[in-house]
């Protein structure tokens, strides 16, 4: 996983670059290959989207279902909920300083340059079903397997995780820096390329303020409840931290991060259970990235935006990235169908999306990964005693 992402990033960023300088010089028949090839590619994510909603999010639940009891309940929904606030604490803070380093910056994304550089040919694949009807069946169809039992659905369940797994790793991943070598390519065809590296290291510098700011606050109120010095247990989650920074994996890190939630006074049993559950149901780096990627998106593109629409692409964003730790790049691709039906972003919009996410992806899943230590910290503080009498 850890040589896919890292590979991934220096790919993306070649990408990046000839296609800013190629789509300078290139004849207009050459651009438009790549852009045929972008149109039947991004159908086919479109036809991938629902599946791997399926596919991973309803296996996670069934997983997540196992010894249900209150420390589960409260465990899943603090961290839904840390999620979720985390995406508008995104919103409130992104909408307030991007129109002051955004400025007049309007691009034209995906159609200044389409008159000239249009597909020669298009094929469509329309899906099986939506992203929200994928979203309903996935969590209606994992509750009841956790209720039932049902052990040869599960087996199938897991099975079709693992395919829609392989396929995300070989049909999906691989191909992306093509996509947006094509993307980028069309960009500096229609002269738009310049302004958009601009915007991204921007862009790049907030987000990575905004996680540092987030975790601060999220160990001020886990410290407040458990009388602890915030910094202090900021500085005993640095290995956690520093080791998913290198390792750009939420499951990887996952010993690391039950030693120093140890080390910030987590008990050996809330330790061992809260951390593995929030690596794979706790994303508030992954959520504040998106989000502020999507908002700066819909600035430049002037699409019209909420704080109820932020909301609820929030609320069905946090249940699309329970898949996020088992399967690189799959929160990534799950996210897409969520921004497409909840926020109107297109294609172009989308690999924009890609690029950025890829690029900050080692930075979100260190904010995921620290802030998991100041979960850990809340549930010892509920359950800590009970366990510690009854634990056997």
């Amino acid at each position: 996983m850890k040589k896919i992402r890292i590979a991934l990033i220096w790919k993306v960023l070649a990408a990046c670059a000839l296609g800013g300088l190629l789509g300078r010089v290139l004849p207009v028949p050459a651009i438009r290959v790549f852009t045929t090839f972008n149109y039947v590619f991004s159908q086919y994510i479109g036809f991938m989207v629902p599946l791997i909603i399926v596919g991973l999010v309803t296996p996670a639940i069934c997983k997540m279902g196992a010894g249900a009891g209150r420390m589960l309940v409260f465990t899943i929904a603090l961290a839904y909920t840390c999620s979720v606030v985390a995406g508008m604490f995104s919103y409130g803070v992104t909408t307030n300083v991007f129109p002051m380093i955004l400025g007049e910056i309007k691009l034209d994304i995906g159609s200044s340059a389409a008159d000239d550089v249009p597909p020669f040919f298009k094929i469509d694949i329309p899906a099986f079903f939506g992203v929200t009807s994928a979203l309903v069946f996935s969590f209606l169809a994992g509750t009841l397997l956790t209720v039932t039992g049902n052990r040869y659905i599960k087996d199938f369940a897991f099975d079709f995780e693992d395919l829609v797994s392989r396929a995300i790793a070989k049909t999906l991943i691989p191909i992306l820096p093509i996509y947006i070598f094509g993307i980028f390519l069309k960009m500096s065809h229609g002269g738009e390329m310049l302004p958009m590296i601009r915007v991204f290291a921007q862009i790049i510098v907030i987000i990575f303020a905004m996680s540092l700011i987030w975790l601060v606050i999220m160990f001020c109120i886990s410290g407040s409840l458990t009388r602890r010095n915030p910094f202090k247990c900021i500085a005993k989650m640095l290995p956690a931290y520093l080791t998913a920074l290198a390792t750009s994996s939420s499951a990887a890190t996952i010993p690391v991060t039950v030693g120093c939630a140890r080390g910030c006074g987590v008990s050996e049993p809330v330790s061992k259970f809260s951390v593995p559950l929030c690596a794979t149901i706790h994303m508030p780096g992954s959520m504040m990235k998106i989000t502020a990627c999507a908002i700066a998106i819909m600035m430049l593109q002037d699409i019209p935006f909420s704080a109820d629409l932020i909301l609820r692409f929030a609320m069905l964003l946090a249940i699309t990235a329970v898949a996020a730790p088992g399967v690189p790049g799959g929160v990534l691709m799950a996210s897409l169908g969520v921004q497409a039906e909840g926020l109107g972003c297109g294609d172009a919009n989308q690999a924009l999306m890609i690029t950025l996410y890829i690029v900050m992806d080692s930075f979100g899943t260190a904010c995921n990964v620290m802030a998991d230590g100041a979960v850990a910290m809340i549930v010892e503080k509920v359950f800590g005693s009970y366990i510690d009498e009854d634990d056997d």
